[in-house]
Parts: structure tokens; C-alpha cells; sequence
């Protein structure tokens, strides 16, 4: 039995939680940072704002003390917004002991510094690290539906123990040992999508979705690349499986938020009604950027959605300008 701490209560820690409660053979416990939604956990077991209609075992431990949710946990989950990791991380970094596994199930990159999240824990603490990505939306998840995603660890014995520790009948667990594949893979995709839900807002049709997320993959497999990557890695369910599922599926916020982008509607207008919620792929976007011309990779459609967020580009504007580069070979 291991003890597992989840730090974040958003509505993908919720549904790890979940999972792994339903799985059994654990201790678990669940860190909120607002003391008012770990009182709502603890007392209705639903989280209301972030996963409604899934109720939390009663044997998860909930609470808003990040100290007493750390204590004594062998493997120590980060699902905060990947703009918070560092924060949260260096709080508890005090604390840790040096056998405490640190996995990070946050999909970003740091917006000033452009590091992924092995990284940002990296320069903090030298904990054992491994990263959970791949196709998983948090509501199918809780429910049990059958997914699959990725532990990724340089040592692939500390991901084979993730994997032991987190596959159930219902979420399956593979192993790699490609960490910058993996966090790319997961960080780049929500860019996409964003850029998937401007084509769906403009209603331009399928063949155009297609068209997208195919050039997609191959300019997240560019700097995936360029940073140490395995090609790969990005064919896999940490790169393509989440890609397509997070620019084609319903519940994805990063494809909602491109698709009121593609109507016309104001980013701050969006944001605001999203309760709460965040879209990693309106902050990755300047931080993918950074990184790309960091190592001199060229991104056009980054370029484009983040014209549309941050400099007021008409979303059809950005589209023609993709639709008039200069033609080159597929395999280039």
C-alpha cells in the first residue's frame, strides 16, 4: 500500500483521485488550495465547481493544509495550473524527504522562463520525478470509462512504479522514458486545439480541422525535437492521442475557448466565464513561442493563435495568412 497525495483539486486531481480510489490499495489524499472547496469535498464529497455528478470516496483524505497533505506520502502528484508548480513546489520543498516521488500531471510550459515542468521541479528539488500525460478528459475518467495514457520517467523503473501504482480496469498505463516528448506532447497539443475550436467557430468544416491538426503534430514534433525529444514519442498517446482528442472533443476547454475565439468573442470575456477553470493553451502559447525561438524552430500556427490572443487578430486573418504561406515539402 502506498500513500498518494494529490495536490490540486481542479477537475483532473478530482478524477485521479477518483480513479485511484476506485482502484483501491492506497492512501490517498487531496489537497485544495481554497479551504472553502476542501469543506465542500469533505462534507458532499462533489466537487461542484470543477467535476460535478462524481462523488469523491469517503477514504480520500481532503484537505486545504499543504504540510499534512505531504506528510508521509511516497508519491506526491502535482496537478495545479502549470503557472503555479513552481510556487507550490518550492512551499512544500522544505519538507520533502529525499525518496518522495514528485509526478506532474500538469500540461504547460512556464510562461517566463519556458521550461517544462521536470524542469521547474529540477531546479527546486532533486526528488525522483515522473511525468503523467496522454489523452484522459477528467469527467470520462471519473466515470470509469476505459483511457490510456503515459508514465514517463529518465529512469523507466521509477515509471514502471508509477504504472504498477496507477493502472486500474479502466485507466491503462504505459511507460516511456522520453520526459521532454511526454511534456511537450501534453503542452503543445492544448496550442492546437485552441487553434482546432478557431476553425470549428468559423465554421469552415472538417476537411480544415483535418488539415490542422495534421500540420499540427508535425510542428509540435519540430521543437519537440529540437529539445531532446523522440519523434516517436509524439506519434504516441502523449502526442497524437491527446491532440486529437483534446482539437476534436466536447469537453475540451482549449478547443470551447478557440471556438468563441472563431465567433468574434473578446479573450477576457471568455476567461471570465469559464468559473474558475483554466485553458492551459492561452498561456502555453507565449511560452511555446519563447522556447521555439529559443532553438530556432519555426511554428506557424503558434504564431497565428497567438496573434489572436494577445495582439486582437481577426481569426479569419490568421487563417488566410496559413492558408498563403509559401508551399514547401510535407516531410520537411
Amino acid at each position: 500500500m502506498s500513500k498518494i497525495t494529490i495536490l490540486g483539486a481542479g477537475a483532473w486531481g478530482t478524477a485521479l483521485a477518483i480513479s485511484l480510489a476506485r482502484r483501491g490499495g492506497h492512501r490517498l489524499s487531496l489537497w485544495a488550495h481554497s479551504p472553502a472547496l476542501a469543506d465542500q469535498l469533505h462534507d458532499g464529497g462533489e466537487n461542484t465547481t470543477y467535476l460535478p455528478g462524481y462523488i469523491l470516496p469517503m477514504d480520500v483524505h481532503v484537505t486545504s493544509d499543504l504540510p499534512d497533505a505531504i506528510f508521509e506520502a511516497e508519491i506526491i502528484v502535482c496537478v495545479v495550473p502549470s503557472q503555479h508548480v513552481r510556487g507550490v513546489l518550492s512551499h512544500i520543498a522544505p519538507l520533502l524527504t529525499h525518496d518522495q516521488i514528485i509526478v506532474s500531471a500538469s500540461k504547460g510550459i512556464e510562461e517566463l522562463t519556458f521550461l517544462r515542468m521536470s524542469q521547474v521541479v529540477g531546479s527546486i528539488t532533486e526528488n525522483p520525478f515522473s511525468v503523467l500525460s496522454g489523452p484522459s478528459f477528467a469527467q470520462e475518467v471519473a466515470a470509469g470509462s476505459p483511457a490510456a495514457i503515459v508514465a514517463a520517467a529518465t529512469d523507466l523503473r521509477l515509471a514502471q512504479r508509477v504504472q504498477r501504482d496507477f493502472s486500474s480496469p479502466s485507466l491503462r498505463i504505459y511507460t516511456n522514458d522520453d520526459v521532454p516528448g511526454v511534456e511537450l506532447g501534453g503542452s503543445l497539443k492544448n496550442v492546437v486545439a485552441l487553434a482546432a475550436g478557431v476553425v470549428r467557430g468559423l465554421n469552415l468544416g472538417h476537411s480544415s480541422v483535418a488539415a490542422l491538426i495534421t500540420r499540427g503534430i508535425a510542428e509540435m514534433t519540430r521543437l519537440a525535437v529540437a529539445c531532446g525529444g523522440r519523434r516517436q514519442t509524439l506519434a504516441g498517446l502523449s502526442g497524437v492521442g491527446d491532440l486529437i482528442l483534446t482539437c476534436t472533443g466536447e469537453l475540451s476547454r482549449n478547443r470551447s475557448v478557440g471556438i468563441e475565439l472563431g465567433k468574434g468573442r473578446p479573450l477576457d470575456d471568455i476567461l471570465a466565464g469559464m468559473g474558475g477553470k483554466v485553458a492551459e493553451g492561452v498561456r502555453s502559447t507565449t511560452a511555446a513561442l519563447g522556447l521555439a525561438a529559443r532553438y530556432g524552430v519555426e511554428m506557424p500556427i503558434t504564431e497565428q493563435v497567438d496573434a489572436i490572443l494577445h495582439r486582437n487578430k481577426k481569426p479569419a486573418d490568421a487563417i488566410r495568412e496559413l492558408m498563403s504561406r509559401p508551399g514547401r515539402n510535407e516531410l520537411q
